[in-house]
């Protein structure tokens, strides 16, 4: 059960209410963003909730239990301050929500309804609709190390240890051709052979993406032409001379870490543990066991 503060209980029995709600974004990168679905802004704890026309939630539901509660927050792009760029470059992604339930005309008297984090993000034209998860749904996610194949250190980490910072691992481009905001050729690259980028993390240094890191699914180096595709999209818009850095890719297989990196002894999977494979074999007649 929420506790209410004493002035906004006394509001609420008044009979006649001024109510607004209010949203707060704190990205990952430290920008904090406020919107109300009140017609003017509204303004408390050192963040200004700006007035959005069209921003709107679905109810908010509370069950017992470890269950993830969701919500969904639906608006069009009226804020000069909420790019469709931004949105589908992922620069949202994960952000925490804090949804307050406010007397506009005193914001003091309000209450903290939900806390969160940003999931889901689906767009259609020029409105979106973002889901967002209750708490609960850290709860699920994985903890610790897992018993697998693959590498689980983020290459060049202090698990890792490879120096990234070598010349032979990271290299330095700019952009010539774009084919769209995933897919680009690039100058600065033509001493790396076809694939080194590949699964690497590409770090813009300039333009409108700058300081946005992307993963890079392909790198080919074909004809004197070297052709870079993001996994996910750079913020827009994309231009001809735009600089960036992007470091040597990683499979995570223990191959790939002693032949590229020349860096088994930090491997840190387990590429020797028994598979299905293993419990499945039947045991050939005449076979001495081990």
């Amino acid at each position: 059960m929420k506790q209410l503060p004493s002035g906004l209980e006394a509001h609420l029995t008044s009979g006649a209410t001024t109510l607004c709600w209010c949203w707060r974004l704190a990205r990952r990168d430290g920008v904090v963003m406020g919107f109300t679905d009140h017609d003017r802004d509204v303004a408390f704890g050192g963040t200004v909730y700006e007035a959005a026309a069209g921003m709107g939630a679905s109810e908010i539901r509370d069950a017992v239990g470890l269950g993830v509660d969701n919500l969904e927050v639906t608006s069009a792009m009226t804020s000069e301050r909420l790019a469709e760029g931004d949105l589908a470059a992922g620069i949202y992604d994960n952000a925490e929500v804090e949804i307050y339930r406010v007397n506009w005309m005193t914001p003091a008297e309000r209450v903290l309804m939900r806390r969160g984090n940003l999931g889901e993000v689906k767009r259609s034209g020029k409105a979106f609709a973002a889901e967002v998860r209750g708490l609960a749904h850290l709860l699920q996610q994985t903890k610790g190390r897992i018993f697998q194949y693959a590498c689980d250190a983020d290459l060049g980490d202090a698990r890792c240890r490879v120096a990234l910072a070598n010349g032979e691992f990271t290299g330095s481009g700019a952009l010539q051709n774009i084919d769209s905001p995933r897919r680009f050729t690039a100058s600065g690259l033509a001493a790396f052979a076809s694939g080194w980028f590949t699964h690497g993390l590409l770090s813009f240094t300039s333009g409108a993406a700058e300081g946005q890191k992307v993963e890079v699914k392909s790198h080919t180096h074909a004809g004197g032409v070297v052709t870079v595709e993001l996994w996910s999209q750079a913020r827009l818009p994309l231009a001809p001379g735009q600089t960036f850095t992007v470091s040597a890719g990683c499979d995570k297989r223990l191959t790939t870490c002693r032949a590229k990196f020349a860096n088994a002894v930090n491997f840190r999977g387990f590429p020797h543990m028994p598979g299905n494979d293993f419990l499945t074999a039947v045991r050939r007649p005449g076979a001495t066991s081990r």
